[in-house]
């Protein structure tokens, strides 16, 4: 096979059969060539498993923000004042979207620092209220910022406050979940969101260039845009002419909604007044539930069960930036399935230490279950 240079089995028959001809010696070969190391790594399949369910906070009804997922964009090009003078320098978006409603809030920030992310998780608190829990990627950013908040919570609770209020500002902690490294995929729902910003800001801007206070602005303007996007077709009625969007979770009508008449000077009471809102919000709610949320269980791909790894299996980490015969090997350390029993993360040990990778990152290596003949070990 080295002579043949890892060819496929054609060629190394041939170039066996130049000393030796061996019997049935096409299937010999093609079973060697299955357990060949470089072989193996370069045609190198990555491992596939059933698309899971979704998550329960995307399809139980909750108060918007209440589970939400963060990433970056950027970075963008800021002036920092009006004028020749003027000096240009980076910032970045920060994307929060609702895991319920898709609504999407966004706020500029200066830089990737904890410190920075921490104020935009502030204004983001102090305008749609505090999270429950919050999912991200393994960035150095949130991961930094998770810690600062620890640390926050625990430094508050240390404090003699006796009041009711600081007792229950420090009882009240954020969730932070942190999706697998190198597992963009499972961040799919803020990075369509990343997606949709950036197309509405390449074809405003263009090449312009903004000074802090107009960026912020422009990202109000276009976040109000997106929380007016149909979440599912328009009803088949034709006096419909609404569709469910996020801006009815958040303020109960499409944020650009067409004037309507002023109903203040009905005599309406406030009582009843109250429950016409709260039936117009089961309204909204139940077509949530029975037009939006069909369309989320639609799956595009990874349709069927595939065999889970097993502990001690040898597997492949692959790396995009490094060719196939740099990718290093591992071994199956330990499982972590879902809630339907099918394995989608592990952690694997190589040569650095213990890391945890998707399967969707993983080749699987031909394991040997018995000692290889004579004539093998010769070939």
């Amino acid at each position: 096979m080295r002579e043949g240079h890892h060819g496929g089995a054609q060629l190394v028959l041939f170039t066996v059969q130049q000393r030796y001809w061996i019997i049935r010696g096409k299937e010999l070969v093609r079973r060697i060539i299955r357990k060949c190391k470089p072989c193996v790594i370069h045609r190198a399949q990555a491992i596939t498993q059933k698309m899971a369910d979704l998550p329960i906070h995307r399809v139980t009804p909750s108060q918007p923000f209440s589970h939400v997922g963060i990433d970056y964009a950027g970075p963008v090009i800021l002036r920092n004042m009006l004028g020749r003078k003027s000096q240009q320098y980076k910032a970045y978006i920060a994307l929060f979207v609702c895991f319920s409603t898709t609504a999407l809030h966004l706020e500029l920030v200066s830089d990737l620092s904890s410190a920075a992310f921490i104020a935009a998780l502030h204004r983001f608190t102090a305008r749609r209220g505090k999270p429950q829990c919050i999912f991200s990627d393994s960035g150095t950013n949130f991961v930094g910022a998770n810690k600062e908040l620890k640390e926050f919570l625990r430094l508050i609770r240390t404090q003699e406050h006796n009041n009711a209020v600081s007792r229950d500002l420090s009882g009240g902690g954020i969730q932070w979940v942190f999706n697998t490294p190198v597992a963009p995929h499972m961040g799919g729902l803020w990075k369509s969101g990343v997606k949709s910003v950036k197309h509405h800001l390449r074809r405003t801007l263009g090449d312009t260039s903004l000074t802090f206070e107009e960026y912020a602005t422009l990202l109000s303007q276009v976040e109000s845009c997106l929380n007016t996007r149909p979440l599912c077709p328009a009803s088949t009625d034709p006096n419909d002419l609404t569709s469910l969007s996020p801006g009815h979770f958040l303020i109960g009508a499409p944020l650009q909604a067409i004037a309507e008449p002023n109903l203040t000077i009905l005599n309406v009471n406030r009582l009843s007044r109250w429950q016409h809102l709260q039936v117009m919000r089961q309204h909204f709610w139940n077509r949530w539930s029975q037009e939006y949320l069909h369309r989320l269980q639609q799956r595009t791909k990874w349709q069927h069960t595939q065999p889970n790894l097993q502990e001690g299996e040898l597997v492949v980490i692959m790396d995009e930036r490094l060719p196939p015969n740099k990718w290093k090997l591992a071994r199956v350390e330990k499982l972590h399935p879902g809630s339907d029993g099918q394995v989608r993360t592990v952690s694997v040990k190589t040569q650095e230490g213990v890391i945890k990778r998707p399967v969707v990152k993983l080749c699987r290596l031909p394991m040997e279950k018995a000692v290889e003949d004579k004539s093998e070990s010769v070939i």
